[in-house]
Protein backbone atom coordinates (compact mmCIF):
# COMPACT_ATOMS: atom_id res chain seq x y z
CA UNK A 1 0.00 0.00 0.00
CA UNK A 2 2.94 2.24 0.69
CA UNK A 3 4.51 1.85 -2.49
CA UNK A 4 0.98 2.72 -4.75
CA UNK A 5 0.73 5.72 -1.79
CA UNK A 6 4.41 7.02 -2.48
CA UNK A 7 3.70 6.11 -7.08
CA UNK A 8 0.29 8.35 -6.38
CA UNK A 9 2.44 11.58 -4.60
CA UNK A 10 5.03 11.65 -7.47
CA UNK A 11 2.05 10.73 -10.53
CA UNK A 12 -0.08 13.71 -8.83
CA UNK A 13 2.79 15.97 -8.60
CA UNK A 14 3.37 15.59 -12.41
CA UNK A 15 0.13 16.21 -13.00
CA UNK A 16 0.42 19.35 -11.55
CA UNK A 17 3.35 20.30 -13.30
CA UNK A 18 2.20 19.38 -16.68
CA UNK A 19 -0.41 22.05 -16.07
CA UNK A 20 2.02 24.43 -17.61
CA UNK A 21 2.33 24.97 -20.68
CA UNK A 22 6.13 24.34 -19.63
CA UNK A 23 5.35 21.18 -18.57
CA UNK A 24 7.10 17.55 -18.47
CA UNK A 25 6.22 14.04 -20.31
CA UNK A 26 6.11 11.58 -16.95
CA UNK A 27 8.32 8.84 -17.44
CA UNK A 28 10.11 6.81 -14.93
CA UNK A 29 13.17 9.27 -15.64
CA UNK A 30 11.07 12.04 -14.30
CA UNK A 31 10.06 10.60 -11.36
CA UNK A 32 13.09 9.59 -10.47
CA UNK A 33 14.44 13.27 -10.99
CA UNK A 34 11.15 14.34 -8.50
CA UNK A 35 12.04 11.41 -5.89
CA UNK A 36 15.66 12.87 -5.44
CA UNK A 37 13.95 16.53 -5.21
CA UNK A 38 11.28 16.19 -3.27
CA UNK A 39 10.13 13.81 -0.73
CA UNK A 40 6.65 11.74 -1.20
CA UNK A 41 4.74 13.93 1.33
CA UNK A 42 6.58 17.19 -0.25
CA UNK A 43 5.05 15.98 -3.79
CA UNK A 44 1.93 15.10 -2.07
CA UNK A 45 1.74 18.48 -0.86
CA UNK A 46 2.65 20.56 -3.84
CA UNK A 47 0.37 18.94 -6.45
CA UNK A 48 -2.41 21.02 -4.12
CA UNK A 49 -0.61 24.26 -5.02
CA UNK A 50 -2.52 27.04 -6.99
CA UNK A 51 -1.18 28.29 -10.84
CA UNK A 52 -1.06 31.41 -9.92
CA UNK A 53 1.15 33.17 -6.96
CA UNK A 54 -0.42 31.85 -3.73
CA UNK A 55 0.07 33.08 0.21
CA UNK A 56 1.15 30.90 3.06
CA UNK A 57 -2.66 31.34 4.26
CA UNK A 58 -4.18 29.76 0.60
CA UNK A 59 -1.46 26.97 1.03
CA UNK A 60 -2.71 26.24 4.23
CA UNK A 61 -6.11 26.10 3.39
CA UNK A 62 -5.15 23.42 0.23
CA UNK A 63 -3.33 22.06 2.56
CA UNK A 64 -5.53 21.77 5.71
CA UNK A 65 -2.85 23.15 7.90
CA UNK A 66 -2.45 25.55 10.61
CA UNK A 67 -1.04 28.77 8.29
CA UNK A 68 2.34 28.57 10.17
CA UNK A 69 2.93 24.62 9.77
CA UNK A 70 2.25 25.61 5.83
CA UNK A 71 4.71 28.93 5.85
CA UNK A 72 7.59 26.56 7.27
CA UNK A 73 7.01 24.03 4.43
CA UNK A 74 6.75 26.43 2.25
CA UNK A 75 10.05 28.37 3.25
CA UNK A 76 11.75 25.20 3.42
CA UNK A 77 10.87 24.45 -0.73
CA UNK A 78 12.00 27.88 -1.43
CA UNK A 79 15.23 27.44 0.18
CA UNK A 80 16.04 24.70 -1.96
CA UNK A 81 14.59 26.68 -5.02
CA UNK A 82 11.42 23.76 -5.84
CA UNK A 83 9.31 27.31 -4.88
CA UNK A 84 9.86 31.29 -5.67
CA UNK A 85 9.25 33.41 -2.56
CA UNK A 86 8.42 36.98 -3.89
CA UNK A 87 7.17 39.97 -2.61
CA UNK A 88 4.02 41.73 -4.76
CA UNK A 89 3.42 45.10 -3.16
CA UNK A 90 2.87 44.49 0.70
CA UNK A 91 2.03 40.90 0.59
CA UNK A 92 4.13 37.76 0.25
CA UNK A 93 3.91 35.01 -2.52
CA UNK A 94 4.74 31.72 -3.19
CA UNK A 95 5.06 30.46 -6.68
CA UNK A 96 5.80 26.68 -8.12
CA UNK A 97 8.10 27.68 -11.32
CA UNK A 98 7.82 25.11 -13.98
CA UNK A 99 10.54 22.32 -14.58
CA UNK A 100 12.68 24.56 -16.70
CA UNK A 101 13.31 27.26 -17.01
CA UNK A 102 12.41 26.42 -13.16
CA UNK A 103 13.70 24.28 -10.38
CA UNK A 104 15.77 21.67 -12.74
CA UNK A 105 18.14 24.54 -13.01
CA UNK A 106 18.10 25.56 -9.56
CA UNK A 107 18.34 22.34 -8.12
CA UNK A 108 22.20 21.81 -9.83
CA UNK A 109 22.62 24.94 -7.27
CA UNK A 110 21.62 23.50 -4.21
CA UNK A 111 23.17 20.63 -2.32
CA UNK A 112 21.62 17.26 -3.76
CA UNK A 113 23.35 14.67 -5.13
CA UNK A 114 24.23 16.55 -8.47
CA UNK A 115 26.37 13.95 -9.84
CA UNK A 116 22.80 11.67 -9.78
CA UNK A 117 21.07 14.34 -10.71
CA UNK A 118 23.45 15.12 -13.63
CA UNK A 119 22.87 11.24 -14.87
CA UNK A 120 19.16 11.55 -14.91
CA UNK A 121 18.71 15.05 -16.21
CA UNK A 122 20.93 14.21 -18.98
CA UNK A 123 19.06 11.00 -19.75
CA UNK A 124 15.76 12.60 -19.91
CA UNK A 125 16.64 15.93 -21.68
CA UNK A 126 19.44 14.38 -23.79
CA UNK A 127 18.57 10.77 -24.40
CA UNK A 128 14.79 10.64 -24.05
CA UNK A 129 14.49 14.17 -26.69
CA UNK A 130 10.54 14.52 -25.46
CA UNK A 131 11.16 16.78 -22.76
CA UNK A 132 13.70 18.94 -24.84
CA UNK A 133 11.65 18.80 -27.84
CA UNK A 134 8.08 19.57 -26.58
CA UNK A 135 9.31 22.70 -24.27
CA UNK A 136 11.06 24.30 -27.10
CA UNK A 137 9.28 23.19 -30.05
CA UNK A 138 5.81 23.12 -28.98
CA UNK A 139 3.18 25.59 -30.24
CA UNK A 140 4.61 28.86 -32.28
CA UNK A 141 5.34 30.61 -29.02
CA UNK A 142 8.86 29.79 -27.82
CA UNK A 143 10.23 29.71 -23.95
CA UNK A 144 13.36 31.17 -24.80
CA UNK A 145 14.76 33.94 -27.15
CA UNK A 146 18.73 35.29 -27.85
CA UNK A 147 20.31 38.15 -27.25
CA UNK A 148 21.79 40.01 -29.56
CA UNK A 149 25.65 40.49 -29.20
CA UNK A 150 26.08 44.03 -29.04
CA UNK A 151 29.67 44.48 -29.78
CA UNK A 152 28.67 43.13 -33.59
CA UNK A 153 26.06 46.55 -34.41
CA UNK A 154 27.29 48.71 -37.10
CA UNK A 155 26.02 52.26 -36.75
CA UNK A 156 23.44 51.88 -38.95
CA UNK A 157 21.51 48.77 -37.29
CA UNK A 158 22.60 49.89 -33.88
CA UNK A 159 19.49 52.38 -34.22
CA UNK A 160 16.97 49.55 -35.53
CA UNK A 161 17.58 47.92 -32.00
CA UNK A 162 14.95 48.33 -29.32
CA UNK A 163 15.59 48.10 -25.56
CA UNK A 164 14.49 44.79 -24.54
CA UNK A 165 16.98 43.75 -27.18
CA UNK A 166 19.64 44.21 -25.81
CA UNK A 167 21.23 42.26 -22.48
CA UNK A 168 22.95 45.74 -21.18
CA UNK A 169 19.38 46.99 -20.77
CA UNK A 170 17.84 43.85 -19.18
CA UNK A 171 21.25 44.32 -16.48
CA UNK A 172 20.39 48.00 -16.21
CA UNK A 173 16.67 47.88 -14.90
CA UNK A 174 16.70 44.77 -13.08
CA UNK A 175 15.59 45.34 -9.64
CA UNK A 176 17.86 43.02 -8.41
CA UNK A 177 20.08 40.80 -10.31
CA UNK A 178 21.38 37.48 -9.05
CA UNK A 179 24.31 35.36 -10.45
CA UNK A 180 24.59 31.39 -10.12
CA UNK A 181 26.25 28.25 -11.21
CA UNK A 182 25.33 27.75 -15.13
CA UNK A 183 23.27 24.60 -15.10
CA UNK A 184 24.09 23.12 -18.44
CA UNK A 185 27.85 23.59 -18.01
CA UNK A 186 27.65 21.85 -14.50
CA UNK A 187 25.42 18.81 -15.62
CA UNK A 188 28.10 18.16 -18.07
CA UNK A 189 31.26 18.89 -15.57
CA UNK A 190 29.43 15.72 -13.78
CA UNK A 191 29.78 13.63 -16.80
CA UNK A 192 33.15 14.42 -17.95
CA UNK A 193 31.91 16.43 -20.80
CA UNK A 194 32.06 19.93 -19.71
CA UNK A 195 33.61 22.57 -22.06
CA UNK A 196 36.61 25.27 -20.33
CA UNK A 197 33.78 28.35 -20.34
CA UNK A 198 32.56 30.19 -17.21
CA UNK A 199 30.29 28.23 -14.55
CA UNK A 200 29.31 31.24 -12.48
CA UNK A 201 27.09 32.97 -15.11
CA UNK A 202 23.48 31.88 -15.26
CA UNK A 203 21.93 35.58 -14.44
CA UNK A 204 18.70 35.80 -13.20
CA UNK A 205 16.46 39.15 -12.51
CA UNK A 206 14.06 40.78 -10.81
CA UNK A 207 11.45 38.75 -8.59
CA UNK A 208 13.01 35.20 -9.86
CA UNK A 209 16.72 36.73 -8.75
CA UNK A 210 15.37 38.44 -5.47
CA UNK A 211 13.97 34.72 -4.30
CA UNK A 212 17.25 32.81 -5.05
CA UNK A 213 19.39 35.54 -3.40
CA UNK A 214 17.46 35.44 -0.25
CA UNK A 215 18.13 31.47 0.13
CA UNK A 216 21.48 31.42 -1.03
CA UNK A 217 20.58 29.99 -4.43
CA UNK A 218 22.12 33.23 -5.97
CA UNK A 219 24.18 35.48 -5.01
CA UNK A 220 23.45 39.01 -5.55
CA UNK A 221 25.64 41.48 -7.71
CA UNK A 222 25.29 45.21 -8.59
CA UNK A 223 24.60 46.70 -11.98
CA UNK A 224 28.58 46.68 -12.79
CA UNK A 225 29.16 43.54 -11.93
CA UNK A 226 26.29 42.51 -13.92
CA UNK A 227 27.33 44.28 -17.36
CA UNK A 228 31.21 42.99 -16.36
CA UNK A 229 29.93 39.37 -16.03
CA UNK A 230 27.85 39.86 -19.23
CA UNK A 231 31.55 41.58 -21.16
CA UNK A 232 33.59 38.20 -20.16
CA UNK A 233 30.64 35.94 -21.41
CA UNK A 234 31.11 38.08 -24.74
CA UNK A 235 34.66 37.50 -24.72
CA UNK A 236 34.27 33.62 -24.72
CA UNK A 237 31.68 34.22 -27.70
CA UNK A 238 28.82 32.68 -25.88
CA UNK A 239 25.48 33.45 -26.40
CA UNK A 240 23.28 35.12 -24.29
CA UNK A 241 19.63 33.15 -23.96
CA UNK A 242 17.15 34.08 -21.99
CA UNK A 243 13.23 35.08 -21.33
CA UNK A 244 11.03 34.70 -24.45
CA UNK A 245 9.33 38.84 -22.88
CA UNK A 246 10.08 42.15 -23.32
CA UNK A 247 9.21 43.05 -19.85
CA UNK A 248 11.18 41.99 -16.26
CA UNK A 249 13.27 39.18 -17.91
CA UNK A 250 13.29 36.21 -15.22
CA UNK A 251 16.65 35.16 -16.99
CA UNK A 252 19.62 35.27 -19.18
CA UNK A 253 21.99 31.98 -19.56
CA UNK A 254 25.61 32.90 -21.72
CA UNK A 255 25.37 29.59 -23.17
CA UNK A 256 27.88 27.94 -25.49
CA UNK A 257 27.22 25.31 -28.10
CA UNK A 258 28.62 22.49 -26.87
CA UNK A 259 26.88 21.92 -23.40
CA UNK A 260 23.84 24.06 -23.16
CA UNK A 261 20.91 22.81 -23.82
CA UNK A 262 18.87 25.43 -26.10
CA UNK A 263 21.57 25.56 -28.32
CA UNK A 264 21.75 21.93 -28.26
CA UNK A 265 18.28 21.69 -29.07
CA UNK A 266 18.61 24.58 -31.95
CA UNK A 267 20.59 22.19 -33.24
CA UNK A 268 19.35 18.40 -32.98
CA UNK A 269 15.64 20.60 -34.17
CA UNK A 270 16.69 23.08 -36.43
CA UNK A 271 13.72 22.59 -39.16
CA UNK A 272 11.40 23.01 -36.21
CA UNK A 273 13.45 26.30 -34.91
CA UNK A 274 13.19 25.91 -30.97
CA UNK A 275 14.56 29.19 -30.57
CA UNK A 276 13.67 32.53 -30.76
CA UNK A 277 16.09 34.52 -32.84
CA UNK A 278 17.20 37.55 -32.90
CA UNK A 279 15.61 40.25 -35.96
CA UNK A 280 19.40 40.37 -37.81
CA UNK A 281 21.26 37.97 -39.95
CA UNK A 282 24.45 38.67 -40.71
CA UNK A 283 25.83 39.19 -44.21
CA UNK A 284 29.32 38.00 -45.66
CA UNK A 285 30.91 40.12 -48.19
CA UNK A 286 32.11 37.49 -50.54
CA UNK A 287 34.15 39.45 -52.50
CA UNK A 288 36.56 40.45 -49.15
CA UNK A 289 36.40 36.87 -47.47
CA UNK A 290 39.26 35.08 -47.17
CA UNK A 291 37.88 31.84 -45.87
CA UNK A 292 39.80 31.88 -42.43
CA UNK A 293 37.04 29.95 -40.83
CA UNK A 294 37.01 31.71 -37.63
CA UNK A 295 33.06 33.00 -38.21
CA UNK A 296 32.74 28.68 -38.77
CA UNK A 297 34.52 27.68 -35.77
CA UNK A 298 32.87 30.13 -33.59
CA UNK A 299 28.59 29.87 -34.31
CA UNK A 300 27.02 27.84 -31.73
CA UNK A 301 24.62 26.35 -34.13
CA UNK A 302 26.65 25.19 -37.09
CA UNK A 303 25.14 27.61 -39.27
CA UNK A 304 28.03 29.19 -41.15
CA UNK A 305 29.88 27.06 -43.16
CA UNK A 306 33.22 27.26 -45.86
CA UNK A 307 32.10 26.63 -49.40
CA UNK A 308 34.50 27.16 -52.81
CA UNK A 309 35.07 30.90 -53.22
CA UNK A 310 34.40 29.64 -57.25
CA UNK A 311 37.51 31.72 -58.16
CA UNK A 312 38.89 30.39 -61.29
CA UNK A 313 42.31 32.12 -60.29
CA UNK A 314 42.42 30.36 -56.67
CA UNK A 315 40.79 27.35 -57.21
CA UNK A 316 41.18 26.40 -53.41
CA UNK A 317 39.97 29.71 -51.78
CA UNK A 318 37.10 29.46 -49.60
CA UNK A 319 34.54 31.58 -48.15
CA UNK A 320 31.99 31.73 -45.38
CA UNK A 321 28.20 30.84 -46.33
CA UNK A 322 24.69 31.13 -43.98
CA UNK A 323 22.49 29.00 -44.06
CA UNK A 324 19.91 31.31 -42.83
CA UNK A 325 17.03 28.79 -41.55
CA UNK A 326 19.78 28.05 -38.70
CA UNK A 327 20.91 31.44 -37.82
CA UNK A 328 20.00 32.80 -34.21
CA UNK A 329 21.42 36.34 -35.22
CA UNK A 330 22.98 36.30 -32.67
CA UNK A 331 26.19 38.56 -33.71
CA UNK A 332 28.77 36.15 -32.38
CA UNK A 333 30.70 35.52 -35.93
CA UNK A 334 30.12 39.48 -37.22
CA UNK A 335 32.46 39.57 -33.82
CA UNK A 336 35.05 37.23 -34.44
CA UNK A 337 35.97 38.46 -38.12
CA UNK A 338 39.50 39.54 -38.25
CA UNK A 339 38.67 41.30 -41.97
CA UNK A 340 35.48 42.75 -40.73
CA UNK A 341 33.73 41.56 -43.73
CA UNK A 342 30.74 40.30 -41.92
CA UNK A 343 28.05 42.64 -40.45
CA UNK A 344 24.29 42.66 -39.48
CA UNK A 345 21.42 43.47 -41.57
CA UNK A 346 17.50 43.25 -40.61
CA UNK A 347 15.34 40.20 -41.11
CA UNK A 348 12.59 40.71 -43.90
CA UNK A 349 10.12 39.69 -41.30
CA UNK A 350 10.49 41.56 -37.38
CA UNK A 351 10.29 38.65 -34.91
CA UNK A 352 7.63 39.12 -32.04
CA UNK A 353 8.30 38.97 -28.35
CA UNK A 354 5.64 38.71 -25.74
CA UNK A 355 4.85 41.00 -23.54
CA UNK A 356 5.33 39.67 -20.40
CA UNK A 357 5.73 36.15 -18.54
CA UNK A 358 1.59 36.03 -18.47
CA UNK A 359 1.22 37.23 -21.83
CA UNK A 360 3.77 34.54 -23.34
CA UNK A 361 2.94 31.82 -21.08
CA UNK A 362 -0.94 32.07 -21.80
CA UNK A 363 -0.26 32.18 -25.92
CA UNK A 364 1.77 28.95 -24.64
CA UNK A 365 -0.87 27.45 -23.30
CA UNK A 366 -3.66 28.59 -26.54
CA UNK A 367 -1.09 26.63 -28.51
CA UNK A 368 -0.63 23.76 -26.82
CA UNK A 369 -3.98 23.03 -25.78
Amino acid sequence: MSHITLRQSYQSLSDRLNLFPQGAPPTELLFSILQLLFTAEEAALVALLPLRPFTAAAAARNWKQAEGQALATLENLASRGMLLDVELGEKRFFVLPPPMAGFFEFSMMRGYDQKLLAELFYQYLNVEEDFIKDLLCGGETRMGRVFLNESALGAATALEVMDYERATEVIRTASHIGVGTCYCRHKMEHLNKACGNPLDNCMTFNSTACSLIKYGIARQVDVQEGMNLLQQSLGHNLVQFGENVREKVAFICNCCGCCCEALLAAKRFAVLSPIATTNFLPEVDRGNCNGCGKCVEACPVEAMGLVSAGDPRQSKRKQARLQQDLCLGCGVCVRVCPRNVLFLRSREKRVITPVTTAHRTVLMAIERG
